[in-house]
């Protein structure tokens, strides 16, 4: 009887990859390496590969990344009881990462993350935010926007707009100008994003507050809502820009350490000084997780006021692995660097 070790394949799909799928479209190649930007984390998490295979090692499993374009053919010779699949980025529209859930569902893999169903909603804000709205959960409504015609109306807000792309991450299409007063602002912006990246816009209440990032790695498949790391996320600004994402993270984000202009946001735990939020911030996760099916790891984005009021703004079901704040919530959380945090979780899914 042959014996197979378990075995964890991260699927990622390259930035180099997209940006060429996105030009041989007909995207201006400035704005293809925008979008693809996105996929920073594939990049960034490269440089970890070998770390991640000693760390899976070290757990009795191996190792193996998988370029989006390839997983097909790798899965079709994967042993189906000891293999585990991860799939690191999202992506229906822009970005192709969805088609890893599916792939691994219909060859009947173990997965580690959502659904495959999520991986296409969460990157449709318009409808994700309707979802969320069922729910009953603090989502602003929102407006939609494309090419300088509105397909819904936005609700009335006193306190002005905010304007952001529906299908795109990582601040692509946010601008310093993307808060706004003036709904025909709003219909210009939607102009500026269409010609830029044919997408259509969000328009949602502006709401105050600081921005809470709610990070989740479940090292053991029972983890709950107390393994959520929740921290304000303090970068000097109101909101953070596509220019500012840029300077984090990838290829860019290198270029931009190298000549000085890299600025880490702050994080500071919400529990420290507002306890109350916090425990509602807990308390709109597990409606995530018990209504809408999120699990294993994601994140959540929030604004959160002086007086506790929480806004729901969007969830990931691919957060940012390698990013800042991943990391630092997987040494608060759970004592690990992002490998063995990675190869812990896979571990735990495949030999207990």
């Amino acid at each position: 009887m042959t014996s197979h070790k378990p075995r964890l394949i991260l699927v990622h799909e390259p930035e180099k990859a997209c940006f060429d799928r996105l030009v041989a479209d007909g995207h201006q190649p400035g704005r293809a390496a925008e979008i693809a930007s996105y996929l920073a984390q594939s990049t960034d998490l490269a440089h970890e590969f070998d770390a991640l295979a000693a760390a899976c090692l070290a757990r009795g499993l191996s190792f193996a990344p998988v370029a989006l374009d390839d997983a097909a053919s790798v899965l079709a010779g994967e042993h189906l009881g000891t293999t585990l699949v991860w799939t690191l980025t999202d992506g229906i529209a822009y970005f192709r990462g969805g088609a890893a859930p599916a792939l691994a569902r219909l060859g009947g893999f173990k997965t580690i993350g959502a659904d495959d169903s999520l991986f296409a909603l969460c990157q449709d804000k318009f409808r994700a935010g309707a979802v969320l709205g069922a729910l009953g959960l603090p989502v602003p409504q929102a407006g939609l926007a494309r090419d300088g015609k509105w397909l819904v109306e936005p609700p009335a807000s006193p306190a002005g707009w905010f304007v952001k792309p529906n299908r795109l991450g990582a601040k692509i299409g946010i601008w310093a100008d993307s808060r706004t007063s003036d709904l025909g602002h709003a219909l210009e912006l939607s102009r500026r994003v269409f010609a830029a990246y044919r997408d259509d816009v969000v328009v949602q209440p502006y709401v105050a507050g600081r921005n809470v990032r709610a990070s989740f790695l479940g090292l053991a498949p029972a983890a709950g809502v107390e393994a959520l790391g929740v921290a304000f996320v303090d970068s000097g600004a109101d909101f953070q820009t596509m220019a500012d994402s840029l300077a984090l993270y990838g290829d860019t984000g290198e270029a931009a350490k190298a000549a000085g202009h890299y600025a880490e946001p702050e994080l500071v735990a919400v529990a420290d000084s507002q306890p109350l939020a916090d425990a509602r911030i807990r308390t709109i996760a597990g409606g995530l997780m018990s209504g809408l099916g999120l699990r294993d790891v994601f994140s959540i984005d929030l604004r959160v006021e002086a007086d506790d009021k929480v806004h729901l703004i969007e969830f990931e079901v691919c957060p940012g692995l390698p990013c800042f704040d991943f990391r630092a919530y997987c040494r608060h959380q759970w004592g690990l660097e992002l490998a063995d945090a990675m190869a812990e979780t896979a571990a735990s899914r495949l030999t207990g």
